[in-house]
């Protein structure tokens, strides 16, 4: 039901690009190290029977003063959709979820652009998006 993409079949090749640009939605698309981020997306059963999906969100710092995983999962959510059925589904990204440990093993909240990716596994991302944190700690 999360397959490529989404798991959402449309008629055309322009409701398909449609679809992938507008679904995914992150705001703001910069906000201060102390502010919190909104990622949502909607996810739709194009079947004929009921199913559920784990819809899990990894994050990327792009450029760190330390190594970080290249995929960081940073939530999940199980979600039970009706033939025909769409839900939105939103991931609230705050300080704690975008801190790391730094070279003195302070906890901070680093400036610079973090990559999301959505998917149902991590070796299936099926959307992309990017925002930017700013500021000092």
């Amino acid at each position: 039901m999360f397959g490529p993409p989404l798991g959402i079949l449309q008629k055309n090749r322009e409701a398909i690009l449609c679809r992938i640009s507008l679904c995914l939605k992150i705001s703001p698309k910069t906000n201060k190290i102390a502010g919190s981020i909104q990622i949502s997306l909607d996810i739709e059963n194009t079947g004929k029977v009921a199913g559920s999906e784990i819809v899990q969100l990894y994050l990327r710092d792009v450029k760190s003063t330390v190594v970080r995983p290249v995929k960081e999962l940073k939530g999940f959510k199980k979600i039970l959709l009706s033939p025909g059925e769409s839900k939105n589904i939103v991931f609230t990204l705050g300080p704690e979820e975008l801190s790391m440990y730094d070279r003195n093993m302070k906890k901070i909240v680093e400036p610079g652009v973090f990559k999301v990716m959505l998917g149902s596994s991590s070796e299936k991302i099926h959307l992309e998006g990017n925002f930017e944190i700013v500021g000092n700690n």
